[in-house]
């Protein structure tokens, strides 16, 4: 029998990293990542698809509001109005990219990439930080670094550019949370409590992952030490620091989000669809062979675990899914780490239930797990892919990796040893590091077989067998000195860095030519010319007090976000995140490039109905002709083409609707029943408005609400838009009669009404919009977005609060 054992070290490690061992490992890693970063520019390539589509176009935004002295609070240019200051991905309190955007206004594709790229840098530190604490070796450290910066989701996922960001946080926050508890140091802990919140500040599903490892490792601590009273006790001064540090900078955007999302299309998701995002057990097969399903392929045919052929269906796709951080790593592990049992050792027994947490929760559906804690730990079901647990797990893979290259130069390899009887534990250890290969194997066959695909797949797994055999031939050979074995730790990490260079980086799943998103450089000749006529169109309408909005449908990707990068109000654009009653009324959806997707609830059954009108959308730009649109589309009848020539195509729509009037009627509404029943009522909008119920009661003048018998006089007076900005608008107003300004911008918390320099009630009218009651004679008028005052926190917590206390859906379940 074969038995693995581990080799007696020949030679003990010295007790720290010396000075210069430490500068040459912090320098070796830094080179690591510019390596990797350059790979993109060198070869012309950006990040694509959310990066370009959403994210970048969201930095301009924000760029263009700083070099212009204001903070977008409020973002007029996309889906008729969004709150930028509560969407996590806007970036605003990012303070990263916030001083980026504040540097670079007008950034490139290029430099934006770079700056994404450099939040890997803190988590790299925090790497090197945590084997050095440890006294890992440092060329541990230095694989580790490469598995984080260029494996599994840290690579496939680059474009999701909030969540990289989270990521590259979580090392760092790890370190200065061990050192804040072992020293008992308030400056680490206040420390810890800044990284942790530049951390969680994303909101996104990566940050409250990190988050929870933080505190399992609180709780890890605590039961360790053997007296877990005592234990907290003692740290609670110190625990107490990192949660005020913490809570001071989270609470404000925490609190708007959460507001937001109270109002929005997706408050939280039902257990269905969150499973759906569960990654396929198959997928970890792309941990021994990456490109095994043809994740990398250029020609796209990915033959593995996704919606087309995942039984049930799943939300992942191939980036979701690929896993790979690097031949070397998967060998340590199988060998050394499960067949040599050195995972299992005290040193790294936090790390390993944190992977095998991190791999239960990512697999979701497929085991029960995932449903009790979707029912029982709050947070969850605000996240629709428990798949995102894939970043951690590239991390857990980074740490396993490290670890076993620095008991490597520590022990040697585990060696085969006959003579002795084997023990149980090792042949189970055996058999499962075998078993876990022939899985990988025969999953990756399964998909292979029906795709026509087995010599392709074959031959993937011969290549990754043959680095793996040639890897492990020279880790035997590295010989029983410490001299020997460091200079083949140093070999592992240039082999798990070079390969990671050559697949993962610049690869098929995070990089397109920069061409493909030339509305942020140069458009091509007809694009051009048509955008130039829309926007001289737009500005002279502009300058007489008119504010169209326009629809962009069916354009190439990063036209999407392009508005907000361009200065035109979009009633339509590309983010997950919307305000519920919008997306109910206009029905846009979040993908705008594609007109089959464009959905028309019966409150905006035509572009020329009474809704489009309210919106002031005068202008449609296409990708094609407007007799070619799907036939679900309604006929842009009477509509005027103004420009049309091979991908662009724009239509006035001569609405000539105005962006504001004086209602002197008022017919009261319920607006969720209205939408609800996607049912527009009759009203004549040149002097009548709709009017919430809720706001009624803040109404001064009768507007022919108490006496139907009496038709009030309409207004003879005027609007004018003053001055249109991000965060206000101010409007000249003239009326002979007390009457309601209606203004066509979408009601949200923290906007606020001022007539005069006295603050009035905001009234919701027209099931969207602000409203404001005036007076007879002349006003100004200003409605300010103000969603920092202390009035809309406050208003905030206790809306809050009172969700809190209502049922869950689990128990209603």
């Amino acid at each position: 029998m074969l038995q693995m054992s581990p080799q007696a070290p020949a030679a003990s490690l010295t007790s720290a990293w010396t000075t210069r061992e430490t500068r040459g490992a912090f320098l070796a890693a830094f080179a690591i990542w510019a390596v990797a970063a350059m790979i993109w520019p060198l070869t012309g390539a950006v990040v694509p698809w959310d990066s370009k589509n959403h994210f970048y176009p969201m930095m301009r935004y924000l760029g263009s509001a700083l070099a212009g002295g204001e903070l977008p609070l409020w973002n007029p240019y996309h889906f008729g109005g969004h709150p930028s200051v509560a969407d996590p991905q806007s970036l605003l309190f990012t303070p990263t990219m916030l001083f980026f955007a504040w540097l670079n206004p007008q950034a490139s594709m290029e430099a934006f990439d770079v700056a994404v790229f450099a939040h890997f840098l803190p988590g790299a530190a925090g790497l090197m930080l945590l084997f050095r604490r440890r006294n890992w070796h440092w060329a541990g450290a230095l694989v580790a670094v490469s598995v984080f910066i260029l494996g599994g989701s840290a690579s496939a996922r680059l474009q999701h550019t909030g969540q990289i960001i989270s990521y590259g946080y979580i090392p760092l926050a790890l370190w200065l949370l061990e050192e804040a508890l072992d020293r008992r140091s308030y400056g680490f802990a206040a420390a810890f409590g800044v990284v942790a919140a530049l951390m969680t500040v994303g909101r996104d599903q990566v940050a409250f992952l990190g988050a929870l490892t933080m505190m399992a490792y609180v709780a890890y601590e605590t039961i360790r030490s053997g007296r877990p009273l005592a234990y907290l006790l003692s740290r609670a001064p110190h625990i107490g620091v990192m949660a005020l540090v913490g809570a001071a900078l989270l609470a404000v955007p925490t609190l708007l989000t959460l507001q937001l999302l109270s109002t929005s299309n997706r408050p939280s998701f039902g257990f269905g669809l969150a499973a759906m995002g569960s990654l396929p057990p198959e997928s970890l097969a792309t941990v021994l062979f990456g490109n095994v399903f043809g994740s990398l392929r250029w020609t796209y045919d990915y033959w593995g675990p996704d919606w087309h052929t995942v039984t049930g269906g799943t939300h992942t796709d191939r980036a979701t899914n690929y896993l790979f951080a690097g031949t070397v790593p998967a060998l340590l592990i199988l060998w050394h780490g499960i067949a040599g049992r050195r995972l299992l050792t005290q040193e790294f027994r936090f790390f390993l239930g944190f992977t095998l947490a991190m791999l239960v929760y990512a697999v979701g559906r497929s085991t029960p797990a995932f449903e009790l804690l979707f029912d029982h730990v709050p947070g969850i079901a605000l996240y629709r892919r428990p798949s995102d647990a894939t970043f951690l797990i590239n991390i857990a893979l980074a740490l396993a990796a490290g670890y076993l290259v620095h008991r490597y130069a520590r022990d040697g390899a585990p060696r085969l040893a006959a003579r002795s009887e084997p023990t149980a534990g090792a042949i189970l250890s055996g058999a499962l590091a075998i078993a876990l290969v022939l899985a990988a194997v025969l999953a990756a066959l399964s998909y292979a077989i029906p795709a026509g695909r087995v010599a392709t797949a074959l031959g993937e797994i011969a290549l990754g067998g043959l680095i793996a055999g040639a890897a492990a031939f020279l880790l035997l050979r590295g010989g029983s000195s410490l001299a020997g074995r460091t200079a083949m730790a140093a070999l592992l990490v240039a082999a798990t860095g070079g390969e990671l260079v050559l697949r993962n980086a610049g690869s098929s799943l995070n990089s397109e030519p920069a061409g493909r998103y030339a509305v942020f450089t140069s458009l091509p000749s007809d694009q051009l010319q048509g955008l130039s006529m829309l926007k001289r169109e737009l500005a002279a309408r502009h300058e007489r007090g008119e504010r169209p909005r326009v629809e962009i449908l069916g354009l190439p990707g990063a036209w999407q976000n392009a508005a907000m990068v361009l200065g035109i109000e979009d009633t339509i654009g590309y983010n997950p995140l919307r305000i519920a009653d919008y997306e109910r009324a206009v029905g846009p959806g979040e993908n705008a490039v594609d007109p089959n997707l464009r959905h028309f609830p019966g409150t905006f059954r035509s572009y020329r109905g009474r809704l489009a009108s309210l919106l002031c959308l005068d202008y449609v730009v296409l990708d094609r002709p407007a007799d070619k649109l799907p036939k679900h589309f309604p006929r842009l009848t009477g509509a005027e083409m103004i420009y049309g020539s091979g991908s662009m195509w724009i239509y006035r729509l001569n609405t000539n609707a105005a962006r504001a009037y004086l209602a002197t009627r008022l017919v009261p509404v319920e607006s969720d029943e209205v939408l609800s029943q996607e049912e527009l009522p009759e009203f004549d909008r040149t002097k009548e408005a709709l009017i919430d119920h809720a706001s009624v009661a803040g109404l001064r003048g009768d507007y022919g609400l108490r006496d139907d018998g009496v038709e009030p006089a309409p207004s003879n007076g005027s609007v004018r838009i003053e001055r249109y900005g991000r965060n206000a608008v101010r409007l000249h107003v003239q009326t002979d009669r007390t009457a309601v300004l209606v203004l066509h911008d979408l009601d949200y918390p923290g906007w606020e009404a001022w007539v005069d320099g006295e603050r009035r009630p905001i009234l919701r009218t027209n099931l969207l919009f602000r409203g404001v009651e005036v007076s007879a004679g002349q006003h100004v008028v200003e409605f300010r977005f103000r969603p920092l005052s202390v009035r809309n926190l406050v208003a905030a917590a206790a809306g809050l609060v009172e969700r809190g206390a209502e049922p869950s859906d689990a128990a209603a379940r």
